[in-house]
């Protein structure tokens, strides 16, 4: 992916608990500096898979490759890995200096060079060197996010895990977060790998996701491949908002949506396509005057608006099907609520899936 060698490597990784089996035939390489999310609702097996790689969960079959060499059997304490909690893990009784520099403490490090690197990454982490000594359990919690990563870092890991660090922060706090997560990634070098349910935080944060479903990676890519191409609709839904039309093979470059009784003008049909679905992300769809200005159209009534910042969602009826069309805000719709509206799109703007 950046031209560096893998610094982790899954083949055929697989965990079972009795009759079921949660993480199924996973294969997969992650290089050296690489920022890689793992993402899946809850139960798609990622938390299982992430503690299998920390050493908290033994696989089943398969094989986990640190550059190279097999650590299955090596303990969680021997892996030269460390793990941000979803509940950080803190010392409450020890300060903020204390709790970043447990790992060099447990080294024998001495005091004076303990906290001359503990200073440094508070600097690095945007944390006022007067907390040095202050209670962790008298910081807010983004900076309490802070001094977790403070201290994983002090350990000097050669892979970082994080598991959903920001899912109990509110919005606000959690977008800068994010931020400051992909600036220390740049910074450090460091090999981050992120579990998360939310594909908003991937989307922000990565170089590459993986898409976890019922125990497999369905589909590996950057960002920008997970959301503009995306090889399912099981994908393409998890990916944010989305149009989805069951369709089926129709001529050489059309698909039938029998919802609609109408052909569309597709994208280049896959050999031997039969049926399946066409994805049209709402930024792609727009508002027409006339039925010559795009390749597919389809009349409407405007149902609803919601204004979302920057951008507004326009909720389009077309008998019992709801289309989302987006706008920015200086492009917005002059129409009024319940007009008849015609909404259509181009062939390149649409994506054909599988199930």
């Amino acid at each position: 992916m950046n031209g560096r060698s893998p610094i982790l490597q899954l083949r055929n990784l697989t965990k079972t608990f009795g009759n079921f089996t949660a993480v199924k035939d996973i294969n997969l390489d992650i290089t050296e500096g690489e920022f890689f999310t793992i993402v899946g609702p809850s139960g798609s097996g990622k938390t299982t898979m992430l503690r299998m790689l920390t050493g908290m969960e033994s696989a089943t079959s398969g094989d986990i490759l640190l550059r190279g060499t097999r650590i299955n059997d090596l303990p969680a304490n021997k892996r030269p890995t460390c793990m941000v909690f979803q509940s950080l893990a803190l010392f409450p009784h020890r300060t903020v200096g204390q709790n970043i520099e447990f790992s060099l403490k447990i080294k024998n490090i001495a005091p004076d060079v303990r906290k001359a690197r503990a200073l440094q990454l508070m600097d690095q982490l945007r944390l006022p060197q007067d907390y040095y000594g202050k209670s962790v359990t008298k910081c807010s919690g983004g900076e309490r996010q802070r001094v977790a990563l403070a201290r994983a870092l002090a350990y000097d890991p050669d892979i970082l895990f994080f598991d959903e660090p920001l899912s109990a922060i509110d919005y606000k706090l959690r977008k800068t977060l994010e931020k400051e997560l992909k600036d220390i990634h740049r910074e450090t070098g460091k090999t981050f790998i992120y579990i998360t349910h939310s594909l908003e935080e991937a989307m922000v944060m990565s170089d590459r996701i993986g898409v976890m479903r019922a125990g497999q990676l369905v589909q590996v890519g950057s960002p920008q491949q997970i959301y503009g191409a995306p090889e399912t609709k099981f994908v393409s839904e998890f990916v944010g908002d989305v149009n989805v039309m069951a369709v089926r093979a129709g001529g050489a470059a059309t698909v039938h949506a029998a919802e609609f009784n109408i052909d569309f003008v597709s994208p280049s049909v896959p050999a031997g396509f039969a049926a399946g679905h066409l994805v049209v992300r709402p930024e792609s769809l727009r508002f027409l005057s006339a039925h010559n200005e795009a390749q597919n159209c389809l009349e409407g009534r405007l149902y609803n608006e919601y204004v979302l910042g920057s951008r507004i969602q326009y909720q389009v009826r077309v008998n019992d099907h709801v289309f989302i069309v987006e706008k920015l805000r200086q492009q917005a719709f002059t129409g009024k609520l319940d007009d008849n509206v015609l909404i259509g799109w181009d062939a390149k703007d649409s994506i054909l899936v599988t199930d």
